[in-house]
């Protein structure tokens, strides 16, 4: 299944999903975006990052793991998500996660990757939600997967979870979506570009608790 466990609000419609479980208050979230920025040809609102909690922003902490550098490893409890590197250091990223009855667990790959991803509801989705349309393209606005998807797999098989950006920037650190793993879109392109084909990935119920703030990682985003 390539595409699963996602619901979004497009055009105004209340739907549950890829990250939503409820309608965005879209007048009161504006504060959350600040300008505009320009990814590979596609202009895209920029997070407020000055909005958002300290703990939620990406940053290097020390770390305890005895996963191989380069390994990502996702806290669903505490809602981070780690890339381990060297001298018992990783980059730690908020993220969103499944809310209860979509949490997983277990190890998988990243065996796809893609820039500005088109967004396809699955036919279980649409047939719970006929109005939904057939496909939204990479770089829509309401496009629920933002300027980068990492697809995750299991010996050669689509699991049909994602790490991806969000159209809801307030909603991570948060139990939200329908098991995949959100960012925020910056944080999306960033880890993108730390993650070639085949990276480990490593989802587990909790372990924030081994690792402690240290120094924060710019926010600027990464050239292309």
């Amino acid at each position: 299944m390539p595409w699963t466990r996602r619901d979004i609000v497009l055009g105004g419609l209340a739907l549950l999903g890829a990250g939503a479980v409820q309608k965005p208050a879209f007048a009161a979230a504006s504060s959350n975006f600040a300008g505009t920025a320009v990814d590979n040809g596609v202009t895209f609102q920029k997070t407020n990052f000055a909005k958002i909690d300290k703990k939620w922003q990406r940053q290097v902490v020390k770390y305890f793991s005895s996963e191989p550098i380069g390994t990502v490893v996702v806290d669903t409890r505490h809602h981070f998500l780690y890339v381990i590197m060297e001298n018992k250091t990783a980059i730690r990223y908020g993220v969103g996660v499944g809310r209860e009855g979509f949490k997983w667990f277990g190890r998988a790959t990243i065996d796809a990757k893609s820039l500005w991803p088109r967004w396809t509801p699955p036919p279980e989705m649409r047939k719970r939600h006929p109005e939904l349309p057939e496909f939204v393209e990479g770089g829509s606005p309401k496009n629920p997967l933002g300027p980068r998807a990492m697809y995750l797999h299991r010996d050669g098989v689509d699991t049909g979870y994602r790490f991806h950006g969000t159209l809801e920037p307030w909603s991570i650190g948060k139990d939200a979506s329908s098991g995949c793993i959100r960012m925020f879109n910056e944080d999306a392109i960033d880890l993108y570009q730390r993650c070639p084909i085949g990276t480990a990935v490593q989802v587990l119920p909790h372990i924030a608790d081994q690792a402690e703030s240290a120094t924060q990682v710019s926010q600027t985003t990464p050239v292309e």
